[in-house]
């Protein structure tokens, strides 16, 4: 049976809760797959995705008291666990730069190759996204993908929504201009 208790009651119980007991349990359960599907667009990888969303439920375990409820928790959550694959693709960044400019450089000897194939069809949002430096790709994921309002989205960044819109558009404006004729986003949302 599911529990009755907002997310916001669990959250205060769980910070009282001397171990990983029924309310943290509770928690994790409710945010599992969401928190999975978060990190799986930001890292991009299956693997990658279950140990970032294992270090998120660490992460909140350890930080449970932080959460002083001026947001809603799922807010909260979602932005430990954009923090912590931001900070887990940082480690990455090299490895995927390199296998990044291998990729480019096939796909562009493949397009040159068939010049028939329309852009569309050679190019995937995922290597289109990696020009993007992890900013930018995570605040395009989780406004595009997740559906974040402005305003969450700028509680999760810890950005003013101003600032918010236009690092969205900056990264919009990056994508068009190395790839002109395909459309990201709609430039009022």
């Amino acid at each position: 049976m599911l529990d009755p208790r907002t997310d916001e009651q669990l959250a205060a119980e769980a910070a009282r809760e001397e171990s990983a007991g029924p309310a943290f349990a509770a928690l994790v359960a409710r945010f599992q797959q969401r928190v999975w599907r978060i990190c799986y667009r930001l890292m991009g990888d299956e693997h990658e995705a279950s140990d970032a969303a294992q270090e998120v439920f660490l992460q909140v375990f350890l930080h449970r008291q932080r959460f002083r409820g001026e947001s809603k928790y799922s807010t909260w959550l979602h932005g430990v666990a954009l923090r912590t694959c931001l900070a887990m693709r940082r480690g990455f960044a090299r490895r995927r730069r390199r296998e990044g400019i291998a990729q480019e450089t096939a796909l562009r000897q493949q397009q040159a190759g068939s010049r028939e194939t329309p852009p569309s069809v050679t190019l995937d949002i995922r290597q289109m996204l990696n020009i993007l430096e992890e900013d930018e790709r995570a605040l395009l994921l989780m406004k595009y993908a997740e559906g974040y309002s402005h305003e969450e989205l700028a509680e999760m960044f810890e950005l003013s929504v101003s600032a918010c819109k236009m690092r969205i558009q900056r990264a919009r404006e990056k994508l068009q201009q190395r790839f002109p004729g395909h459309e990201f986003g709609s430039a009022e949302n």
